[in-house]
Protein backbone atom coordinates (compact mmCIF):
# COMPACT_ATOMS: atom_id res chain seq x y z
CA UNK A 1 0.00 0.00 0.00
CA UNK A 2 1.51 3.62 -0.78
CA UNK A 3 2.78 5.71 2.13
CA UNK A 4 0.49 8.13 3.11
CA UNK A 5 1.68 10.86 4.87
CA UNK A 6 -2.00 12.50 5.31
CA UNK A 7 -4.07 9.51 5.64
CA UNK A 8 -7.29 11.20 6.81
CA UNK A 9 -9.07 13.56 4.68
CA UNK A 10 -10.09 17.68 5.13
CA UNK A 11 -12.79 17.46 3.14
CA UNK A 12 -15.62 15.53 2.29
CA UNK A 13 -15.50 12.76 -0.33
CA UNK A 14 -18.53 10.78 -2.56
CA UNK A 15 -20.84 8.86 -0.64
CA UNK A 16 -19.57 4.77 -0.13
CA UNK A 17 -20.89 2.25 1.57
CA UNK A 18 -19.68 2.20 5.42
CA UNK A 19 -18.93 5.69 5.77
CA UNK A 20 -22.26 6.49 4.40
CA UNK A 21 -23.61 9.31 7.20
CA UNK A 22 -27.34 9.73 6.52
CA UNK A 23 -27.49 12.16 9.10
CA UNK A 24 -26.53 14.46 5.84
CA UNK A 25 -29.98 13.34 4.15
CA UNK A 26 -32.47 13.39 7.06
CA UNK A 27 -32.66 17.13 8.35
CA UNK A 28 -31.84 17.48 12.45
CA UNK A 29 -34.37 19.59 12.96
CA UNK A 30 -37.23 17.37 11.57
CA UNK A 31 -35.69 14.60 13.50
CA UNK A 32 -35.42 16.55 16.54
CA UNK A 33 -39.24 17.87 16.33
CA UNK A 34 -40.85 14.66 15.28
CA UNK A 35 -43.48 14.09 17.88
CA UNK A 36 -43.15 17.01 20.02
CA UNK A 37 -40.27 15.13 21.70
CA UNK A 38 -37.48 18.38 20.72
CA UNK A 39 -36.92 19.29 24.45
CA UNK A 40 -35.88 15.39 25.53
CA UNK A 41 -33.55 15.41 22.13
CA UNK A 42 -32.26 18.28 23.82
CA UNK A 43 -31.43 16.76 26.82
CA UNK A 44 -29.66 13.88 25.92
CA UNK A 45 -25.99 14.54 27.30
CA UNK A 46 -23.16 15.45 24.92
CA UNK A 47 -20.13 13.69 26.72
CA UNK A 48 -16.27 13.64 26.46
CA UNK A 49 -15.36 11.35 29.35
CA UNK A 50 -11.82 11.48 30.16
CA UNK A 51 -11.35 7.90 29.06
CA UNK A 52 -12.39 8.70 26.09
CA UNK A 53 -10.54 11.84 25.52
CA UNK A 54 -6.76 10.66 26.27
CA UNK A 55 -7.69 7.42 24.29
CA UNK A 56 -5.11 7.78 21.14
CA UNK A 57 -6.04 4.46 20.04
CA UNK A 58 -8.83 1.48 20.02
CA UNK A 59 -9.42 -1.43 18.32
CA UNK A 60 -12.35 -3.14 15.99
CA UNK A 61 -12.78 -6.24 15.58
CA UNK A 62 -15.34 -7.48 12.37
CA UNK A 63 -15.81 -11.04 12.42
CA UNK A 64 -18.76 -12.86 11.00
CA UNK A 65 -19.86 -15.68 9.09
CA UNK A 66 -18.60 -13.54 6.02
CA UNK A 67 -14.64 -15.14 7.10
CA UNK A 68 -16.07 -18.00 5.46
CA UNK A 69 -15.50 -17.30 2.64
CA UNK A 70 -12.95 -14.37 3.19
CA UNK A 71 -12.89 -12.85 -0.26
CA UNK A 72 -12.60 -9.28 -1.93
CA UNK A 73 -11.27 -7.32 -4.38
CA UNK A 74 -8.42 -5.84 -2.70
CA UNK A 75 -9.13 -2.88 -4.95
CA UNK A 76 -8.41 0.41 -3.05
CA UNK A 77 -8.87 2.32 0.27
CA UNK A 78 -12.83 4.07 0.61
CA UNK A 79 -12.37 7.34 -0.33
CA UNK A 80 -10.01 7.15 -3.61
CA UNK A 81 -13.09 5.58 -5.62
CA UNK A 82 -15.24 8.46 -6.56
CA UNK A 83 -17.74 6.49 -8.75
CA UNK A 84 -20.66 4.21 -6.94
CA UNK A 85 -20.51 1.72 -9.50
CA UNK A 86 -17.01 0.79 -9.40
CA UNK A 87 -17.07 1.03 -5.81
CA UNK A 88 -20.32 -1.43 -5.25
CA UNK A 89 -19.45 -3.86 -7.61
CA UNK A 90 -15.65 -3.59 -6.88
CA UNK A 91 -16.39 -3.75 -3.42
CA UNK A 92 -12.76 -4.34 -1.20
CA UNK A 93 -14.51 -4.75 2.19
CA UNK A 94 -15.15 -8.84 2.86
CA UNK A 95 -17.65 -7.86 5.25
CA UNK A 96 -19.97 -6.50 2.17
CA UNK A 97 -20.01 -10.37 0.62
CA UNK A 98 -23.66 -10.88 1.08
CA UNK A 99 -24.92 -8.15 -1.14
CA UNK A 100 -21.35 -8.14 -3.38
CA UNK A 101 -22.30 -11.43 -4.54
CA UNK A 102 -25.57 -10.43 -5.79
CA UNK A 103 -24.34 -7.63 -7.99
CA UNK A 104 -24.47 -9.23 -11.44
CA UNK A 105 -21.25 -9.13 -13.47
CA UNK A 106 -19.07 -8.59 -10.02
CA UNK A 107 -16.18 -10.99 -9.86
CA UNK A 108 -17.17 -11.53 -6.20
CA UNK A 109 -20.45 -12.84 -8.39
CA UNK A 110 -18.18 -14.74 -10.48
CA UNK A 111 -15.88 -16.12 -7.43
CA UNK A 112 -18.95 -17.16 -5.47
CA UNK A 113 -20.01 -19.68 -8.12
CA UNK A 114 -16.72 -21.03 -8.92
CA UNK A 115 -15.43 -21.14 -5.50
CA UNK A 116 -19.42 -22.16 -3.02
CA UNK A 117 -21.65 -22.89 -6.12
CA UNK A 118 -23.78 -20.29 -5.81
CA UNK A 119 -24.71 -21.26 -2.37
CA UNK A 120 -27.10 -19.43 0.10
CA UNK A 121 -25.13 -17.34 2.15
CA UNK A 122 -26.37 -18.73 5.79
CA UNK A 123 -24.32 -21.79 4.64
CA UNK A 124 -21.64 -20.12 5.75
CA UNK A 125 -23.00 -19.75 9.83
CA UNK A 126 -23.33 -23.62 9.56
CA UNK A 127 -20.04 -23.68 8.37
CA UNK A 128 -18.43 -21.61 10.39
CA UNK A 129 -16.38 -22.81 13.86
CA UNK A 130 -13.86 -21.21 15.86
CA UNK A 131 -11.09 -23.51 17.65
CA UNK A 132 -8.32 -21.35 17.21
CA UNK A 133 -10.91 -18.45 18.91
CA UNK A 134 -8.55 -17.39 22.19
CA UNK A 135 -10.40 -14.20 23.51
CA UNK A 136 -7.99 -14.09 26.20
CA UNK A 137 -4.59 -13.32 23.68
CA UNK A 138 -6.64 -11.21 21.79
CA UNK A 139 -7.58 -8.85 24.65
CA UNK A 140 -3.63 -9.22 25.62
CA UNK A 141 -2.43 -8.40 22.89
CA UNK A 142 -4.77 -5.59 21.98
CA UNK A 143 -3.48 -3.85 25.72
CA UNK A 144 -0.02 -4.48 24.33
CA UNK A 145 -0.30 -2.89 20.99
CA UNK A 146 -1.25 0.22 23.57
CA UNK A 147 -4.96 0.28 23.23
CA UNK A 148 -7.96 1.32 25.55
CA UNK A 149 -10.96 -0.07 24.21
CA UNK A 150 -12.71 -2.69 21.83
CA UNK A 151 -15.31 -2.31 19.82
CA UNK A 152 -16.49 -5.59 18.48
CA UNK A 153 -18.87 -5.87 15.55
CA UNK A 154 -22.10 -7.83 17.50
CA UNK A 155 -24.77 -7.86 14.56
CA UNK A 156 -23.20 -6.72 10.74
CA UNK A 157 -25.28 -5.76 7.68
CA UNK A 158 -25.93 -9.24 7.31
CA UNK A 159 -27.98 -9.78 10.35
CA UNK A 160 -26.04 -12.54 12.27
CA UNK A 161 -26.06 -11.71 15.80
CA UNK A 162 -23.03 -12.77 17.75
CA UNK A 163 -24.88 -13.08 20.71
CA UNK A 164 -28.14 -14.92 21.26
CA UNK A 165 -30.00 -11.57 20.55
CA UNK A 166 -33.80 -11.38 21.47
CA UNK A 167 -35.93 -12.25 18.05
CA UNK A 168 -33.11 -13.54 15.95
CA UNK A 169 -34.90 -17.48 16.58
CA UNK A 170 -31.49 -19.56 15.59
CA UNK A 171 -29.96 -17.27 13.55
CA UNK A 172 -27.27 -16.42 15.60
CA UNK A 173 -23.57 -17.87 16.70
CA UNK A 174 -24.86 -19.19 20.25
CA UNK A 175 -27.62 -21.35 18.16
CA UNK A 176 -25.86 -22.35 15.01
CA UNK A 177 -22.14 -21.76 13.72
CA UNK A 178 -19.85 -21.28 16.26
CA UNK A 179 -22.39 -22.01 19.23
CA UNK A 180 -20.92 -19.95 21.38
CA UNK A 181 -21.78 -15.97 22.81
CA UNK A 182 -18.71 -14.70 20.53
CA UNK A 183 -19.80 -10.70 22.20
CA UNK A 184 -19.60 -12.51 25.88
CA UNK A 185 -16.71 -14.04 25.24
CA UNK A 186 -14.65 -11.01 24.25
CA UNK A 187 -16.24 -8.70 26.32
CA UNK A 188 -14.99 -10.86 29.51
CA UNK A 189 -11.55 -10.92 28.39
CA UNK A 190 -11.61 -7.44 27.23
CA UNK A 191 -12.71 -6.45 30.80
CA UNK A 192 -9.80 -8.72 32.22
CA UNK A 193 -7.13 -7.12 30.20
CA UNK A 194 -8.22 -3.71 31.28
CA UNK A 195 -9.88 -2.40 28.80
CA UNK A 196 -12.95 -0.71 27.43
CA UNK A 197 -15.64 -2.25 25.92
CA UNK A 198 -17.69 -1.07 22.96
CA UNK A 199 -20.25 -2.53 20.39
CA UNK A 200 -20.36 -1.83 16.80
CA UNK A 201 -24.37 -2.50 15.81
CA UNK A 202 -25.85 -1.96 12.31
CA UNK A 203 -28.59 -0.44 12.65
CA UNK A 204 -29.31 1.11 9.25
CA UNK A 205 -28.93 -2.50 7.31
CA UNK A 206 -29.99 -6.00 8.39
CA UNK A 207 -30.45 -7.76 4.83
CA UNK A 208 -32.03 -10.60 6.41
CA UNK A 209 -34.95 -9.20 8.27
CA UNK A 210 -35.17 -6.34 5.88
CA UNK A 211 -33.97 -7.98 2.42
CA UNK A 212 -33.61 -5.50 -0.57
CA UNK A 213 -32.23 -5.70 -3.91
CA UNK A 214 -28.51 -4.92 -4.05
CA UNK A 215 -27.35 -1.99 -2.77
CA UNK A 216 -24.58 -0.65 -5.74
CA UNK A 217 -24.64 3.36 -4.95
CA UNK A 218 -24.21 5.43 -1.82
CA UNK A 219 -28.41 6.77 -2.76
CA UNK A 220 -29.31 3.04 -2.05
CA UNK A 221 -26.90 2.61 1.08
CA UNK A 222 -28.41 5.74 2.88
CA UNK A 223 -31.87 6.58 1.19
CA UNK A 224 -33.43 4.21 -1.65
CA UNK A 225 -33.16 0.72 0.11
CA UNK A 226 -32.49 1.35 4.21
CA UNK A 227 -35.59 0.11 6.05
CA UNK A 228 -37.14 3.11 7.49
CA UNK A 229 -40.00 1.46 9.20
CA UNK A 230 -40.82 1.40 13.35
CA UNK A 231 -40.65 -2.26 13.86
CA UNK A 232 -37.62 -2.95 12.21
CA UNK A 233 -36.35 0.26 14.92
CA UNK A 234 -37.49 -1.61 17.59
CA UNK A 235 -36.21 -4.62 16.59
CA UNK A 236 -33.12 -2.78 16.62
CA UNK A 237 -33.59 -0.90 19.53
CA UNK A 238 -34.59 -4.25 21.62
CA UNK A 239 -31.06 -5.92 20.49
CA UNK A 240 -29.36 -2.91 21.95
CA UNK A 241 -30.84 -2.71 24.96
CA UNK A 242 -29.75 -6.28 25.70
CA UNK A 243 -26.51 -5.37 24.58
CA UNK A 244 -26.27 -3.02 27.09
CA UNK A 245 -27.57 -4.96 29.90
CA UNK A 246 -25.55 -7.77 29.50
CA UNK A 247 -22.39 -6.44 28.56
CA UNK A 248 -22.19 -2.88 29.98
CA UNK A 249 -20.45 -0.90 26.83
CA UNK A 250 -19.09 2.53 27.06
CA UNK A 251 -19.47 2.79 23.29
CA UNK A 252 -22.45 2.45 21.15
CA UNK A 253 -20.83 2.68 17.91
CA UNK A 254 -23.84 2.42 15.48
CA UNK A 255 -23.23 2.12 11.57
CA UNK A 256 -25.47 3.26 8.38
CA UNK A 257 -28.01 5.55 10.78
CA UNK A 258 -31.13 4.22 12.10
CA UNK A 259 -35.06 3.87 10.99
CA UNK A 260 -36.85 7.04 11.09
CA UNK A 261 -39.92 5.99 12.18
CA UNK A 262 -38.15 5.20 14.80
CA UNK A 263 -36.73 8.49 16.22
CA UNK A 264 -38.70 8.78 18.65
CA UNK A 265 -39.28 8.22 22.78
CA UNK A 266 -42.21 5.70 23.15
CA UNK A 267 -41.07 2.28 24.11
CA UNK A 268 -38.60 0.56 21.97
CA UNK A 269 -37.75 3.96 20.14
CA UNK A 270 -34.53 5.53 19.53
CA UNK A 271 -35.04 8.14 22.00
CA UNK A 272 -35.62 5.64 24.88
CA UNK A 273 -32.70 3.52 24.20
CA UNK A 274 -30.05 6.32 24.44
CA UNK A 275 -31.52 7.29 27.57
CA UNK A 276 -31.51 4.47 28.89
CA UNK A 277 -27.86 3.91 27.75
CA UNK A 278 -26.75 7.07 28.88
CA UNK A 279 -28.42 6.50 32.30
CA UNK A 280 -27.13 2.98 33.06
CA UNK A 281 -23.55 3.94 31.42
CA UNK A 282 -22.26 7.28 33.10
CA UNK A 283 -18.98 7.16 30.95
CA UNK A 284 -20.62 6.31 27.84
CA UNK A 285 -20.59 7.79 24.51
CA UNK A 286 -22.17 7.04 21.12
CA UNK A 287 -20.77 7.84 17.55
CA UNK A 288 -22.41 10.20 14.76
CA UNK A 289 -24.08 7.55 12.36
CA UNK A 290 -27.43 7.73 13.95
CA UNK A 291 -29.09 9.71 11.27
CA UNK A 292 -28.43 13.04 12.76
CA UNK A 293 -30.49 12.09 16.16
CA UNK A 294 -27.09 12.59 18.35
CA UNK A 295 -23.51 12.49 18.63
CA UNK A 296 -20.92 12.87 20.71
CA UNK A 297 -18.32 12.04 18.89
CA UNK A 298 -17.67 12.24 14.50
CA UNK A 299 -15.80 9.04 12.88
CA UNK A 300 -14.30 9.37 9.45
CA UNK A 301 -13.68 6.25 7.54
CA UNK A 302 -9.92 5.36 5.78
CA UNK A 303 -9.98 8.88 3.52
CA UNK A 304 -13.74 8.98 3.60
CA UNK A 305 -15.57 11.43 5.70
CA UNK A 306 -14.95 15.36 7.17
CA UNK A 307 -12.78 16.10 10.10
CA UNK A 308 -14.32 18.66 12.49
CA UNK A 309 -12.69 21.59 13.66
CA UNK A 310 -13.96 21.22 17.37
CA UNK A 311 -15.71 18.57 18.20
CA UNK A 312 -13.65 14.78 19.04
CA UNK A 313 -13.65 12.47 15.87
CA UNK A 314 -12.02 9.39 15.70
CA UNK A 315 -11.01 7.67 12.25
CA UNK A 316 -11.79 4.04 11.51
CA UNK A 317 -9.95 1.78 9.21
CA UNK A 318 -8.56 -1.80 8.49
CA UNK A 319 -4.55 -2.92 8.67
CA UNK A 320 -5.73 -3.82 4.69
CA UNK A 321 -8.31 -2.21 2.93
CA UNK A 322 -11.04 -4.66 4.38
CA UNK A 323 -12.67 -5.01 7.69
CA UNK A 324 -13.95 -8.39 7.63
CA UNK A 325 -10.50 -10.78 6.58
CA UNK A 326 -10.18 -11.27 3.49
CA UNK A 327 -7.52 -14.28 2.35
CA UNK A 328 -6.57 -12.38 -1.10
CA UNK A 329 -5.17 -9.84 0.95
CA UNK A 330 -1.30 -9.57 1.73
CA UNK A 331 1.74 -7.45 2.83
CA UNK A 332 0.91 -5.02 -0.58
CA UNK A 333 -2.54 -4.41 0.91
CA UNK A 334 -1.29 -4.16 4.25
CA UNK A 335 -0.31 -1.41 6.48
CA UNK A 336 3.34 -2.13 8.05
CA UNK A 337 3.75 -1.17 11.64
CA UNK A 338 5.57 1.92 10.94
CA UNK A 339 2.67 3.10 8.90
CA UNK A 340 0.54 2.32 11.71
CA UNK A 341 2.15 4.34 14.02
CA UNK A 342 2.29 6.81 11.96
CA UNK A 343 -1.14 6.79 11.25
CA UNK A 344 -2.15 6.97 14.97
CA UNK A 345 -0.10 10.06 15.51
CA UNK A 346 -1.28 11.87 12.69
CA UNK A 347 -4.33 11.74 14.15
CA UNK A 348 -3.44 12.84 17.58
CA UNK A 349 -1.71 15.77 16.23
CA UNK A 350 -5.20 16.90 14.70
CA UNK A 351 -6.70 15.85 17.52
CA UNK A 352 -8.37 12.53 16.98
CA UNK A 353 -7.45 8.80 17.54
CA UNK A 354 -7.81 5.85 15.78
CA UNK A 355 -10.19 2.85 15.77
CA UNK A 356 -7.76 0.45 14.37
CA UNK A 357 -9.34 -2.85 12.89
CA UNK A 358 -8.71 -6.25 13.00
CA UNK A 359 -10.60 -9.12 10.81
CA UNK A 360 -9.89 -12.66 12.47
CA UNK A 361 -10.16 -15.90 10.22
CA UNK A 362 -13.12 -17.92 10.47
CA UNK A 363 -11.40 -20.15 12.85
CA UNK A 364 -10.51 -17.13 15.51
CA UNK A 365 -7.05 -17.21 14.75
CA UNK A 366 -5.54 -13.15 13.85
CA UNK A 367 -3.70 -13.21 10.61
CA UNK A 368 0.27 -12.96 11.27
CA UNK A 369 0.70 -9.44 9.59
CA UNK A 370 -1.93 -8.19 11.51
CA UNK A 371 -0.49 -9.38 14.74
CA UNK A 372 2.91 -7.71 12.97
CA UNK A 373 1.28 -4.87 13.40
CA UNK A 374 0.18 -4.46 16.54
CA UNK A 375 3.46 -5.68 18.08
CA UNK A 376 5.07 -2.83 16.71
CA UNK A 377 1.98 -0.46 17.55
CA UNK A 378 2.86 -1.79 21.23
CA UNK A 379 6.78 -1.04 20.80
CA UNK A 380 5.73 2.45 19.92
CA UNK A 381 3.39 2.94 22.74
CA UNK A 382 5.27 1.34 25.51
CA UNK A 383 8.07 4.52 25.22
CA UNK A 384 5.22 6.79 23.58
CA UNK A 385 1.65 6.50 24.67
CA UNK A 386 2.26 8.85 27.19
CA UNK A 387 3.28 11.36 25.60
CA UNK A 388 0.08 10.99 22.88
CA UNK A 389 -2.62 10.27 25.80
CA UNK A 390 -4.49 13.65 26.38
CA UNK A 391 -2.36 15.63 23.97
CA UNK A 392 -3.26 18.44 21.97
CA UNK A 393 -2.03 18.05 18.43
CA UNK A 394 0.42 20.74 16.94
CA UNK A 395 -0.36 19.05 13.64
CA UNK A 396 2.02 18.64 10.88
CA UNK A 397 5.15 20.24 10.50
CA UNK A 398 7.83 20.87 7.41
CA UNK A 399 11.34 19.45 8.96
CA UNK A 400 13.97 19.93 6.64
CA UNK A 401 15.44 16.62 5.75
CA UNK A 402 12.21 14.33 7.65
CA UNK A 403 9.78 13.17 5.06
CA UNK A 404 7.06 13.11 7.79
CA UNK A 405 6.79 15.36 11.02
CA UNK A 406 3.82 15.62 13.61
CA UNK A 407 3.48 17.43 17.13
CA UNK A 408 1.89 16.72 20.31
CA UNK A 409 2.12 18.86 23.68
CA UNK A 410 1.61 17.39 27.14
CA UNK A 411 2.08 18.46 30.51
CA UNK A 412 3.80 21.47 29.37
CA UNK A 413 6.49 19.65 26.74
CA UNK A 414 6.20 19.56 23.16
CA UNK A 415 6.70 16.23 21.91
CA UNK A 416 7.70 15.76 17.35
CA UNK A 417 7.51 12.78 15.98
CA UNK A 418 9.69 12.58 12.88
CA UNK A 419 10.21 9.81 10.19
CA UNK A 420 12.79 10.13 7.01
CA UNK A 421 15.82 8.35 5.55
CA UNK A 422 17.64 6.64 8.13
CA UNK A 423 20.68 8.37 9.03
CA UNK A 424 22.28 11.46 11.00
CA UNK A 425 20.05 14.64 10.69
CA UNK A 426 20.80 17.88 12.48
CA UNK A 427 17.68 19.74 13.01
CA UNK A 428 17.23 23.56 13.11
CA UNK A 429 15.46 24.63 16.02
CA UNK A 430 13.61 27.07 13.59
CA UNK A 431 12.08 24.35 12.50
CA UNK A 432 10.49 23.36 15.65
CA UNK A 433 7.28 24.19 17.21
CA UNK A 434 8.04 27.74 18.92
CA UNK A 435 7.79 28.84 22.43
CA UNK A 436 9.58 25.46 23.74
CA UNK A 437 13.23 25.35 24.80
CA UNK A 438 15.01 23.72 22.00
CA UNK A 439 18.62 24.01 22.09
CA UNK A 440 19.75 27.45 20.32
CA UNK A 441 22.47 25.03 17.94
CA UNK A 442 19.49 22.49 17.06
CA UNK A 443 18.78 19.19 17.46
CA UNK A 444 20.77 15.75 16.64
CA UNK A 445 18.98 12.55 15.38
CA UNK A 446 18.87 9.75 14.19
CA UNK A 447 16.13 8.24 11.94
CA UNK A 448 15.24 5.12 11.59
CA UNK A 449 13.90 5.11 8.09
CA UNK A 450 10.54 4.91 6.25
CA UNK A 451 10.04 1.77 7.27
CA UNK A 452 11.10 2.24 11.15
CA UNK A 453 9.30 3.45 13.85
CA UNK A 454 9.23 7.26 14.17
CA UNK A 455 12.27 9.23 16.21
CA UNK A 456 10.92 11.50 18.83
CA UNK A 457 12.13 14.47 20.77
CA UNK A 458 11.33 16.85 23.32
CA UNK A 459 11.60 19.92 24.71
CA UNK A 460 9.59 21.88 27.89
CA UNK A 461 7.90 24.81 26.98
CA UNK A 462 10.00 28.08 27.22
CA UNK A 463 10.27 30.36 30.35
Amino acid sequence: MPESENPMPENPVPESPEAEHPESRTAEGRVRTAGGEAARWDALPQRLPDWFRDAPLGIFIHWGAYAVPAWAEPTAELGEVADDQEWFAHNPYAEWYFNTIRIEGSPAAEHHREVHGGAPYDEFLDQWETPAFDPAAWAELFHRAGADYVVPTTKHHDGIALWDAPGTGDRNTVRRGPRRDLVGEIAEAVAGAGLRLGVYYSGGLDWHVRPTEPLVSGQDVGDLKRPRDDEYGRYCSAHVRDLIDRYHPDVFWNDIGWPDENFHFGEGGLGELLEHFYAVRPEGLINDRFAGAHADFVTTEYQAGEIPEDRPWENCRGIGLSFGYNQVEDAEQYMSGAQAVRHVVDAVSRGGRVLLNVGPRADGSLPELQVAVLEALGEFMTEHKAHLAGARGLGALEVPGTSWARAVEKGGHAHVFLSGHRGALHLDAAALPAGYDWPTGGVDVRLAGEGGLPTAISAPAAD
